[in-house]
């Protein structure tokens, strides 16, 4: 198996197959590929790289940053999925002193746009799809094997695999985000719930979480049914209701613990959702 030498690209073998084949021998026209590679650690990083065909990258190790354009500088890592695309602007490459582990791949065909359509989405987004297994691995190689053959009906093959692999790559990337995008709102969850003896700040827990106030008042509204005002207001009142009942803390005293500065306000609050003030629903249960 052929491999060359780099070394401005890294210090290591590089395995690099370009089809011989003239794409009009091919079967498969709405998908060709045109080369694959394997660049075990990578120390090159692409200033201002454009490319006149799509490509995606899979990363199976080291880390470094990826960018489309002028959008957001995105850290990136073993088990991201990347891709480039005709028309962009990348800057993206492992970190100074540092390194990752690439598989590439690079096509072109009306099949693209199929993909574009369906399920193939976000593209300018680094995605995070796990970490190198045995069944992917497997299929990274047959796709070598079969392009390195030389052989039409083999490119051809190739292709095919090609497009099973990046529909499982991008499978992968949505339950990924999916379960992240869960976890992110039992975290929120648990850090409201944390809040409840301090006065309530929307702007630091929204900072804490790395989110906007405005998309903490949807996870609440969408997780709770209720606005986040209210919704902490009533794990409040009902802390309270707690407090009432276990302890003969006065009511400033039961105020004051659950954040508010204000007794008044709090009596208010306490006899909008409970339907009694604050006294007279101790005296009443406990009768």
């Amino acid at each position: 198996m052929p491999k060359i030498m780099d070394y401005m690209i890294s210090p290591y073998p590089l395995r690099i197959i370009t089809s011989p084949i003239d794409s009009s021998k091919l079967k498969l026209q709405s998908l060709i590929i045109t080369n694959v590679g394997h660049l075990p650690g990578r120390i090159s990083f692409r200033h201002q790289a454009t490319f006149s065909k799509w490509a995606f990258i899979y990363l199976s190790g080291g880390s470094g940053s990826y960018q489309a354009n002028n959008g957001p500088v995105q850290h990136v890592e073993s088990g991201t999925l990347l891709f480039l695309r005709p028309g962009v602007i990348y800057n993206y490459g492992p970190d100074q002193g540092g390194f990752w582990d690439e598989y590439y791949f690079t096509f072109e065909g009306t099949r693209i746009k199929e993909w574009l359509d369906s399920w193939l989405t976000n593209v300018d987004e680094a995605k995070q799809v796990g970490h190198e297994d045995a069944t992917q691995h497997n299929r990274i190689e047959r796709i070598f094997m079969l392009m390195e053959s030389g052989l039409p009906d083999n490119i051809d093959r190739a292709a095919l695999l090609v497009e099973t692999l990046l529909f499982e790559f991008m499978l992968k990337a949505q339950t990924t985000s999916q379960t992240t995008k869960t976890q992110q709102v039992i975290d929120i969850m648990d850090d409201l719930g944390d809040s409840l003896f301090q006065p309530f700040d929307a702007k630091s827990i929204a900072k804490r979480h790395h989110i906007s106030i405005s998309t903490l008042r949807r996870v609440v509204s969408e997780y709770t049914g209720y606005p986040l005002n209210a919704y902490i207001n009533r794990l409040k009142i009902a802390e309270a209701k707690n407090i009432l009942l276990n302890t003969e803390d006065s009511v400033k005293e039961v105020a004051d613990s659950l954040g508010f500065k204000d007794v008044f306000y709090f009596s208010r609050l306490f006899k909008k959702y409970v339907g009694v003030a604050p006294l007279i629903y101790r005296n009443n249960m406990q009768l």
